[in-house]
C-alpha cells in the first residue's frame, strides 16, 4: 500500500487538517494517510501550551472516526525522543516493509526543510509531497526529484487560533469536528 505520513502536534486536530488530507489523498492517489501524532518537535523546544501527547492521539482518533482512508497514528509517541522525521521514516520502513512511505508536508516546512535531521537521506529515499501553507515560498523551478508540489485548497483555520479562541471563550464551531470540541474547550480552557 502507499501510505502518507501527515505528522504534527495535532494540538489540536481541526477540519483543516482533516480536508487536507482528504484532498492529498485523492490528488496523490494515496491508500491511506496516517496522521502521525507527534511529541515535540525539536524545532519547536519550548512550547509551554502542548498538551499530552496520548491526549491529542485521543482528539484526532475521535476527529477521524468514519474518515475513510484517514487514521490517527501514536507510532510515533513510541520511538525514542527527539523525534526526528528521518528516523521515524526508518522505523515504519522496517515494521512495515509491505508498504511505500511518501512524507507529507507544509510548504513552511518545506522551507527549512535543509535543516532538519538527514535531510538529504530523506529525500534520497522518500517521496515528498508538499503543500501550500500561508506566507510560504518555494522555489518550483529547484525542486529535487522526488519532491511534488501539490496545490491543495486550504481551510483557514490554525491550532493556534483555536486555542486562543478557547482561552478567551469565543466560540470554535466549525472549526473542529463537534464530537472533540468539549475537549478542546476544556483543555484548553486550563492551559
Amino acid at each position: 500500500m502507499r501510505i502518507g505520513i501527515f505528522g504534527g502536534s495535532f494540538n489540536p486536530i481541526h477540519r483543516g487538517h482533516i480536508e487536507l488530507a482528504r484532498q492529498l489523498r485523492s490528488f496523490v492517489q494515496l491508500d491511506e494517510i496516517w496522521l502521525m501524532v507527534s511529541p515535540q518537535n525539536p524545532l519547536k523546544q519550548g512550547r509551554q501550551d502542548l498538551l499530552d501527547d496520548q491526549l491529542r492521539y485521543q482528539m484526532a482518533r475521535l476527529a477521524l472516526r468514519g474518515e475513510d482512508g484517514i487514521l490517527a497514528s501514536s507510532y510515533e509517541l513510541h520511538l525514542p525522543k527527539p523525534s526526528y522525521t528521518w528516523n521515524t521514516l526508518q522505523h515504519l520502513r522496517d515494521d512495515y516493509p509491505q508498504h511505500a512511505f511518501t512524507l507529507l508536508i507544509g510548504g513552511d516546512n518545506w522551507e527549512h526543510f535543509h535543516r532538519w535531521y538527514r535531510a538529504s537521506d530523506i529525500m534520497d529515499n522518500y517521496d515528498i509531497v508538499v503543500y501550500p501553507r500561508r506566507g510560504s515560498q518555494i522555489d518550483i523551478t529547484a525542486l529535487p526529484p522526488r519532491v511534488l508540489i501539490i496545490h491543495a485548497g486550504l481551510l483557514d483555520i490554525s491550532s493556534t487560533e483555536i486555542r486562543q479562541r478557547v482561552q478567551h471563550h469565543q466560540s470554535v464551531c466549525g472549526m473542529v469536528p463537534a464530537v472533540i470540541e468539549p475537549i478542546v474547550r476544556r483543555c484548553y480552557q486550563q492551559v
